[in-house]
């Protein structure tokens, strides 16, 4: 029951973040602006914590909510799915080499901004957030200019695709499958059962593939499917779009900024590179320019399948790549790390 408990100190910040995130929720609504649940509650928290106030979403709090997106995520799994698995491995290779390259052309771009190659690199790479910081800074890079590069990127992305897709008509123009109901709601009460067994088996990202294996499980054998009606997907995106926005807490405005350009460029860089990858799988497979683009983009696997579920584009193609991509990285990470250090030895 750890994961759903806070602390007492942490109600203030909660609250502060939660109340900022609907300001900006609302905001973004009455403009007409998309996915507003979630970009509303994300900018102003980032602009909020940047001016010094106090807003924070405890992780075990953020943890309930990735679950139930997991869960949800899992739930598109059908047994007609079974078809679709056979045109993975072209994407999945295709995958791989837009990873190698746009990350190369990232790391290009932070040399120039002063970085030096080990931080570069690690702030470059597209995934697996935690396991890039550590082993740059082991490898003697800066862990705090690695861990602003990959933050930021992440939330670069959700700010760029949405209004994309939006402008360019593609994906849908819902808020997440749209259900009139809760249907087997059942499946929330199991969270704090499979948020610890997660972790226990040492699942990456417990907190949204552990629920997310156990959905798809129920809905591949066509047990049960969690749907979640209108109000509750926006329930979902407040919290977690609150959550990212409020990650630099403390980061003065002037930081803020110079880095906010140095990852705009890196990242544009990368999707550039990967929309090109992302074109190849649309006329190799015929899947949707802006399934391939959001299977392919740069950032984590926890807000990409967020954003997957929230557009309603292809979830489960999405969420594949980018668990190959973070497991890749993963394998290949230290192997990369183990490279950088014998050359800076040399």
């Amino acid at each position: 029951m750890k994961d759903i408990q806070i602390n007492a100190g942490s109600v203030k910040g909660l609250a502060a973040s939660l109340a900022v995130g609907a300001v900006g929720g609302i905001a973004f609504q009455l403009t007409g602006l998309p996915l507003a649940w979630m970009l509303g509650p994300l900018i102003a928290n980032l602009l909020v914590s940047s001016q010094g106030v106090k807003v924070a979403v405890p992780e075990p709090i953020r943890n309930v909510f990735l679950a139930i997106m997991g869960m949800v995520l899992g739930s598109q799994v059908t047994p007609q799915l079974a078809h679709r698995v056979g045109d993975w491995p072209v994407s999945a290779g295709l995958l791989l080499l837009g990873v190698a390259a746009s990350t190369a052309v990232a790391a290009a771009w932070y040399r120039r901004c002063g970085f030096d190659p080990v931080s570069a690199w690690f702030g470059a790479a597209p995934g697996a957030m935690t396991a890039m910081i550590l082993l740059g800074e082991k490898c003697g890079g800066d862990p705090q200019r690695i861990a602003v590069a990959q933050s930021l990127r992440i939330i670069l992305v959700i700010l760029f695709l949405p209004p994309l897709f939006w402008a360019s008509g593609d994906g849908s123009e819902s808020v997440g499958p749209v259900n009139s109901g809760l249907e087997h709601g059942w499946m929330l009460l199991t969270i704090p059962l499979v948020l610890p067994l997660g972790r226990f088996l040492r699942i990456p990202t417990p907190a949204l593939l552990a629920p997310l294996l156990m959905a798809a499980l129920l809905s591949g054998f066509d047990i049960a499917s969690l749907a979640l009606p209108g109000w509750g997907m926006n329930v979902m995106l407040w919290v977690l779009g609150s959550a990212i926005g409020s990650r630099f807490q403390g980061m003065t405005r002037k930081l803020l900024g110079r880095y906010l350009w140095q990852s705009g460029i890196a990242t544009l860089l990368a999707l550039v590179v990967l929309a090109l990858f992302a074109e190849l799988i649309h006329q190799l497979l015929g899947v949707g320019r802006d399934v391939a683009l959001l299977a392919l983009a740069p950032g984590g696997i926890g807000e990409m399948a967020i954003l997957a579920v929230a557009l309603n584009i292809d979830p489960v193609f999405v969420a594949f790549h980018h668990l190959l991509r973070m497991v890749t990285l993963m394998i290949i990470a230290p192997f990369w790390a183990r490279w950088l250090m014998r050359r800076s030895a040399s």
